[in-house]
């Protein structure tokens, strides 16, 4: 007997991609000790333009899975994050080397513009 399981997340009906939502800010913190190479896609469940660069973080992911972590984070889940990493716009992802934010990319960007501050840091 074979079981399929479909994990959806919160931002509408569609199974997961390779990237994973960070939880709560204790959850990123730890993840920025242990990870040397870490991307945080902040989102929202509102935000038209984050749904487009979503499957570009699964992109990312799928790409570089075996060197980076690339994580999503809710924006209304986690406004202390936002506000220590001074976010007033989203989609915005955050690149992180050793704990330390090295790049910030606003907007919806084309993949290449994600993939290139990744080489960069490998």
């Amino acid at each position: 007997m074979h079981i399929s399981i479909s994990i959806i997340n919160n931002f509408g009906d569609k199974p997961m991609g390779t990237v994973t939502f960070i939880q709560d800010e204790t959850e990123l913190d730890l993840l920025l000790v242990n990870e040397s190479l870490l991307v945080v896609d902040f989102t929202a469940s509102w935000c038209g333009p984050c749904k487009l660069v979503a499957p570009l973080m699964d992109q990312l992911a799928d790409e570089y899975g075996d060197q980076i972590k690339v994580f999503k984070l809710d924006l209304d889940s986690n406004k202390p994050v936002a506000k220590r990493f001074s976010i007033r716009s989203i989609p915005a992802v955050l690149f992180f080397k050793d704990g330390e934010l090295t790049e910030t990319l606003i907007g919806v960007k084309p993949y290449e513009d994600f993939s290139s501050v990744v080489a960069g840091l490998l």
